[in-house]
C-alpha cells in the first residue's frame, strides 16, 4: 500500500453522514455543565485466527483521525471491524465485514460474542461489540480489501509474535485489538 499522503487539510464538518458534533449540556450534584461529544453508530470487531497460518488476521489501513494527531502513524493495525449502521443481527454484520474486509466466507454459527465494552468514552462512548471466529483456507473466496473506495490491507500475524506485537509503539493499534489477544490467550491456547 502507498504511504504517500497528500493534500491533507482540515474542514469543518458541515453535514455529517457518520458522526454528529454535538454540546451536551446537564447538571450533575447541583452544577450546571457542559461537555463536547460525536454521537455515532456503535461497531463490531472480530479477532479471526487463521489455524493453518498459526496466525491472528488483522487489517491494516490509513485513519486520517490518526494521523491528525500523529503524522508518523499513517496505517492502523485493527481487528476487522465495522459499523452497526444496519438493521440486523450483529452476528450477520461480523460475517459481512469478514467477508468484505478480508475475504473470508464464515458461518454465522461459527462467530462468538466475546463481550462489549465502550470506546472513547471522553468523546463518543460508541460501544463495540467484539466476536471470534477461527478461519482457514477452504472459506477464502476473494482478497477481500475492503468495499467502495476502502484501501485495506491483510496481515497475517503469527501467534507467537502477538506480546512483541502488542508492545511495539510504532504501529497504531487499538486497545480492542490488544484485549482481544489477551482474550485469545487465556480462552483458546
Amino acid at each position: 500500500m502507498n504511504n504517500k499522503i497528500e493534500n491533507f487539510k482540515i474542514e469543518p464538518l458541515d453535514e455529517p453522514e457518520y458522526v454528529h458534533p454535538v454540546k451536551i449540556k446537564y447538571t450533575q450534584n447541583g452544577k450546571d455543565k457542559t461537555w463536547e461529544a460525536v454521537k455515532n453508530f456503535d461497531s463490531v470487531a472480530i479477532l479471526l485466527y487463521h489455524e493453518e497460518k498459526e496466525s491472528f488476521v488483522l487489517v491494516r489501513q490509513f485513519r486520517p483521525a490518526v494521523y491528525l494527531n500523529d503524522e508518523s502513524k499513517k496505517f492502523t493495525y485493527e481487528l476487522c471491524a465495522g459499523l452497526v449502521d444496519k438493521n440486523t443481527t450483529l452476528e450477520q454484520i461480523a460475517k459481512e465485514e469478514i467477508d468484505e474486509e478480508c475475504g473470508f466466507d464464515v458461518p454465522v454459527e461459527s462467530i462468538e460474542k466475546i463481550t462489549s465494552f465502550y470506546t472513547n468514552v471522553g468523546v463518543s462512548g460508541g460501544c463495540q461489540h467484539l466476536y471470534y471466529s477461527k478461519i482457514n483456507d477452504s472459506m477464502k473466496i476473494h482478497e477481500g480489501g475492503g468495499i467502495h473506495d476502502e484501501q485495506i490491507e491483510l496481515m497475517y500475524l503469527p501467534l507467537n509474535e502477538y506480546k512483541e506485537f502488542i508492545y511495539d509503539e510504532s504501529k497504531a493499534k487499538t486497545p480492542g485489538l490488544m484485549f482481544a489477544f489477551m482474550w485469545f490467550m487465556e480462552n483458546r491456547i
